[in-house]
């Protein structure tokens, strides 16, 4: 009986432990993903454009690539760069890929149509950087302002650097104003996913992979 009960009361302080342990480490997650999230959004809110080789313009979906062109376009007015580079092959139902979208907007807002290149093949953030990197070096190009939307910028800048390109990011923010807050959240939320993955793939010196706007 004695046997029984010092079993029993050892199976229930195992449960006691399991349980704190269970919640340090839901708490520690909860921690690194607000920290994740400052860093993400405290970067991204900084215009970090000077002048350089050319501007690329990230794809982002119909609407986020719609404010990438815009911002682009300012800044190619501005002087920043003599070329715009629109990359992305993600394409809806009009058959029309993020670059080519990116192109008309910019070309609509009075970038030449000769100072703008397409790059429809990649469908992801680091294919991005590869292809891009790739023309650049094709070109004998070094450096990049490198557009795209607040919550996206600091992954794509490990990702051009990891690609031996010089980048400084630049907000779509700056030109078309602040994301709506539910659609902040979603997206550096989601962020923080991708952010780890590709860490942790580079960490395990993973190939890249096709994955359709990651």
């Amino acid at each position: 009986m004695i046997w029984r009960l010092n079993r029993l009361a050892a199976g229930r302080r195992w449960q006691r432990w399991l349980l704190r342990g269970i919640v340090l480490v839901g708490a520690l997650g909860v921690v690194i993903v607000i920290a994740l999230a400052a860093v993400i959004v405290r970067y991204g809110m900084a215009d970090r454009a000077k002048p350089a080789d050319v501007i690329v313009v990230l794809g982002g979906g119909e609407e986020g690539t719609t404010r990438r062109a815009q911002h682009a376009a300012a800044l190619y007015h501005q002087g920043i760069a003599p070329v715009v580079l629109c990359v992305g092959g993600t394409t809806w139902t009009s058959g029309l890929s993020e670059a080519a979208h990116c192109a008309a907007v910019a070309g609509q807002l009075g970038v030449p149509a000769d100072a703008i290149i397409i790059e429809a093949d990649s469908l992801s953030t680091e294919e991005n950087a590869i292809r891009s990197a790739a023309l650049m070096r094709g070109r004998g190009w070094s450096t990049a302002v490198v557009v795209s939307d607040d919550y996206h910028l600091l992954r794509a800048r490990w990702m051009f650097a990891r690609q031996g390109v010089t980048a400084w990011t630049s907000p779509a923010q700056i030109t078309t104003g602040s994301l709506k807050l539910s659609e902040k959240t979603i997206s550096v939320l989601r962020e923080i996913g991708a952010l780890v993955w590709y860490a942790l793939k580079t960490l395990l010196g993973l190939p890249y992979t096709r994955v359709d706007g990651v």
